[in-house]
């Protein structure tokens, strides 16, 4: 077993040398920084929520109001923070959610391919968004041994949902993740008032350009004309008609294991269940899509209890150790990292996602060793203390 805690040693002893961290290992040190290595346009994109951004920010202020409680004399000195999911086995509990310009947040305009590699380098599965600067091909072959899996944006022409499924299978991802909460864009101010919007100036759209049903129903190439390719995407982009009778479409179009993402209320819950899928992914896309919302982690256990034996997986605000920790005891199988991974991409390329993921887990791996949980199975909700 990896002790994830042993990264703070190394950088400790390179201390005695006078070496110190290259990048910063809190969030906010690393949001401040990656603002200013990225495009103003861009950090409103990824910093963005909708409306007054009163949800993204109850995202993160929900772990505020948990506590865990530490356990004395277990013999915690090696942990195991393994988890398993869908038949698939991981040496950590997290994993790289889908951020659809992470491909744009490289200096080299291929944060897909970097975000891959530092998958393949740390072992922490990403999942990759339909929108993207490179095609699901590329991508899915830098993961090497670490499994990937296929986020969908189903669009309202079902020929080409069932290509991006099949090419998605043939790719050797492991699994697909279909975004149930995003299939029109949310009031983003902070983009509206710049009046920009990424897709529509042609970015990362790979996964488009490249399908040969996409490029089928286009008068030119898209390389002839970037611009008509972004706006058919527009009139493509998300299905406002998809209803649970869809479902069996969806499981019917791949042998993956199927997750649908964005389920937040426990009747939802059941009728995933009742329609085939293999995992629930429990999350309000951090906030940036919809306002006037809850925290999703006050969600969390519902979904968890509605799910029964049913992995859930979990995303939306998670920061630091202590939100992993906090997440798991409450039901997630496995915790999903979003703008941290895309700041650190923005300042050290694949090496700063893995500087990224590397202090996280070793945050989550101490706070577990401190406080007497050696392993993910120890961690339930009479770990936690809900707070006034």
């Amino acid at each position: 077993m990896t002790n994830f805690a042993d990264f703070q040693l190394e950088i400790y002893l390179q201390g005695l040398s006078g070496v110190r961290p290259g990048l910063p290992v809190t969030y906010p040190e690393l949001e401040r920084r990656a603002h200013s290595a990225l495009d103003p346009t861009l950090v409103s994109y990824v910093a963005g929520g909708a409306g007054d951004e009163r949800t993204q920010n109850a995202n993160v202020t929900a772990f505020d109001r948990w506590g865990l409680i530490p356990r004395m004399l277990v013999g915690a000195a090696d942990r195991d923070l393994s988890v398993e999911f869908c038949g698939l086995r991981f040496p950590t509990p997290l994993f790289l959610a889908p951020i659809g310009v992470i491909g744009l947040c490289a200096q080299d305009g291929h944060g897909d391919l970097a975000t891959a590699r530092a998958a393949a380098h740390t072992g922490v599965p990403m999942v990759a968004s339909t929108l993207s600067v490179d095609p699901l091909e590329e991508v899915a072959a830098q993961f090497g041994a670490t499994p990937g899996l296929f986020q969908l944006y189903t669009p309202n022409d079902r020929a080409l949902a069932e290509s991006f499924v099949h090419r998605a299978q043939a790719a050797g991802y492991s699994g697909l993740v279909v975004t149930l909460d995003t299939w029109t864009l949310g009031w983003r101010p902070r983009d509206l008032a710049i009046a920009s919007f990424p897709q529509l100036a042609g970015h990362c759209l790979a996964n488009y350009t490249s399908d040969p049903i996409f490029r089928d129903q286009l008068s030119a190439t898209p390389e002839d004309d970037l611009r008509a390719a972004a706006l058919h995407w527009a009139g493509l982009f998300g299905n406002p008609t998809l209803t649970w009778d869809d479902l069996p479409w969806l499981r019917s179009l791949t042998s993956l294991p199927l997750i649908l993402k964005g389920i937040c209320h426990p009747e939802d819950v059941r009728r995933a269940i009742d329609g085939g899928v293999d995992a629930i992914y429990c999350s309000t896309h951090g906030g940036r899509q919809a306002n006037g919302g809850i925290g999703a982690l006050d969600m969390l256990g519902g979904v968890v209890d509605a799910a029964g034996d049913i992995p859930v997986l979990f995303d939306s605000g998670v920061r630091s150790g202590d939100h992993v920790v906090k997440a798991l005891a409450l039901g997630a199988r496995a915790v999903g990292i979003g703008r941290p991974y895309a700041w650190g991409l923005a300042l050290g390329a694949e090496q700063g996602i893995a500087h990224v993921l590397r202090c996280l887990l070793a945050e989550t791996d101490l706070l577990m060793a401190v406080d007497g949980y050696p392993t993910i199975a120890h961690l339930d909700r009479d770990a936690l203390l809900k707070l006034a």
